[in-house]
């Protein structure tokens, strides 16, 4: 097991440094900082990160770890929590993970050393051992849209299932039997459960679903337009496709448009995760909307409970189904579910 003098080693400075470092002493600069750190996760060497950053005075300051600033989703959930934490007279310093666990650990060490009262973090697929660490030490931490399994700390997230259910049902009211679903990763509890409640609720519909119809993206663009093209590319192509979250499905419409096809006319669209954007192209996309401002809200609720010594409850909010016009939906002016 590393010690501190290979940390100092590695890093190219003494030992006096490094526990400098390590108690957040602001003689240190940026770039020796840094360093050190390096050295840290180089060697694998884990001092009790938690017990040192804990202080005796609050900073009304809470960290929030998103799993990507381009998401639209989770540029919504940042300013929702923003927002709440703000009326109860707190700053949120926010770090965008890029979901990279590395990244994550990254924002978690300078979020402990900025010396936050809580933790919010959108957790990426690995359960790192910093991670596991912060949720038994006695830092606040709530986990928020996701959990990890075997990690025990309070979780703020929506439940799709309900939704999914109702969209299934949707597409095969309107004709589609051929429906493919492009999940996200199956690490991710959000991809898990969206790809169980589909699989669930076509089953439920006596619809057939070919394994080449249910394909694993990464909840981003490039992936939703690569699967999509690919799906289209099939002898028997599907009359609709679902996407796992909203930027899949942007990549997905540049998949089609760029085939010289129309939605609905040649291909169904419907995506999870209801953006504002949805509702201003043509056609209008039926989508999955999460309450994701209330998530954040929630959120905050939840870590400031357990900040004042109350029981800090996971909560569990209902998705909806938002049914326009991308389906071939004949009312397409009405919005709602289906």
């Amino acid at each position: 097991m590393a010690r501190i003098k290979d940390v100092a080693a590695q890093a190219g400075v003494s030992v006096a440094t490094v526990s400098r470092v390590l108690n957040d002493n602001p003689s240190v600069t940026e770039e020796t900082r840094n360093r050190v750190h390096d050295a840290m996760a180089a060697l694998n060497y884990r001092p009790n990160a938690v017990a040192r950053s804990l202080r005796t005075e609050a900073t009304r300051t809470l960290g929030l770890i998103i799993g990507d600033i381009l998401n639209p989703f989770f540029a919504e959930l940042a300013r929702a929590v923003e927002d709440e934490a703000r009326e109860a007279g707190y700053t949120v310093i926010i770090g965008n993970a890029d979901e990279r666990a590395d990244q994550q650990d990254h924002y978690v060490r300078t979020l402990l050393e900025r010396r936050v009262d809580g933790l919010l973090i959108c957790p990426t697929a690995e359960v790192t051992p910093l991670v596991e660490e912060v949720s038994r030490g006695e830092r606040p931490l709530v986990f928020l849209d996701r959990t990890l399994s075997g990690v025990e700390v309070p979780s703020v997230r929506a439940d799709g299932s309900t939704a999914i259910a109702e969209l299934v049902a949707h597409l095969r009211a309107l004709g589609h039997r051929r429906i493919a679903f492009v999940s996200g990763p199956s690490t991710l509890s959000t991809g898990r459960e969206r790809t169980e409640a589909f699989l669930r609720a076509a089953a439920e519909h006596g619809l057939e679903v070919p394994k080449e119809y249910v394909r694993v993206g990464d909840f981003r663009a490039g992936s939703g337009q690569r699967i999509t093209a690919e799906l289209l590319d099939l002898p028997e192509p599907p009359q609709a496709i679902f996407l796992g979250d909203n930027l899949m499905a942007l990549g997905a419409l540049d998949a089609i448009s760029e085939r010289g096809l129309e939605i609905p006319r040649d291909v169904a669209l419907a995506s999870f995760d209801d953006v504002p954007w949805f509702n201003h192209v043509h056609p209008r996309i039926t989508a999955i909307g999460q309450p994701t401002a209330e998530l954040g809200r929630r959120a905050v609720r939840v870590i400031l409970d357990a900040l004042s010594g109350r029981a800090a409850e996971s909560v569990v909010l209902p998705a909806r189904l938002v049914a326009r016009e991308s389906c071939g939906e004949t009312d397409t002016r009405k919005e709602g579910r289906s």
